[in-house]
């Protein structure tokens, strides 16, 4: 393999430029989803005294692992769980952005240092244009579960169902929702995602054998002849 030797010019093209955007959204889809943390909050209005009851929960959402307590007014309290494991839809989608990183690293530096060596032969395009599409179906995938997994997160950690396990004499009224917004702007990234690397693949097909001709027109050698 030749040395590596610097050239800014991928940059300026499709290849390149589309190439470090999935870098910058990748990162912003598992960032975002993987260092969740949140709460959802609801009051006891004791006779005696107001009672915040807190439900913790963050990724990867195995909800049951974190319980709370809920000291209702005949001084009784109670242990409860969030209900619901949704690690598996969470899990998947941050391992796909991870390895999306880890991809989007490495042909960034074949692009810019080993330019040479990508175009030298036609495998390494071909290779790039089949793990790009295997990722751009990995995005359609894990972004369509965990949309579905957020939406059961949102339905198990909603304050209004979980007053459910106070006592008519509690009185219980919701405090706070969760706040969801780093977990919508997930999905987001995650689907974003998917056009970006969709999309890439067509560039990079045209670096590949199967755009150009097989057998290339000949140029034509000498002036043209007159009568």
């Amino acid at each position: 393999m030749s040395g590596f030797s610097l050239d800014l010019g991928p940059v300026k093209e499709p290849l390149g430029f589309i190439r470090i955007l999935e870098w910058v959204f990748t990162i912003c889809a598992f960032a975002t989803t993987g260092g969740y943390v949140g709460s959802t909050q609801f009051t006891l209005n004791c006779e005696s005294k107001k009672d915040d009851v807190t439900a913790n929960f963050g990724y990867p959402f195995r909800l049951p692992s974190q319980p709370y307590e809920i000291h209702h007014c005949n001084h009784s309290k109670n242990i409860t769980y969030l209900q619901g494991d949704f690690s598996s839809s969470a899990e998947f989608f941050v391992c796909v952005g991870v390895l999306g990183f880890l991809y989007c690293t490495f042909t960034i530096i074949l692009y810019l240092g080993y330019q040479q060596v990508y175009r030298e032969s036609n495998r390494g395009p071909t290779i790039d244009l089949i793990v790009t599409g295997i990722f751009a179906f990995l995005w359609l995938v894990c972004s369509s579960a965990w949309g579905k997994g957020l939406t059961d997160v949102k339905y198990a950690t909603n304050p209004d169902r979980l007053i459910i396990a106070c006592l008519p004499e509690d009185h219980c009224v919701v405090k706070t929702y969760p706040s969801m917004g780093h977990l919508n702007s997930s999905v987001l990234f995650g689907f974003l995602n998917l056009i970006l690397w969709a999309g890439n693949c067509w560039f990079i097909y045209k670096e590949t054998p199967f755009h150009k001709p097989a057998n290339p027109p000949p140029n034509e050698e000498g002036g043209v002849s007159t009568s």
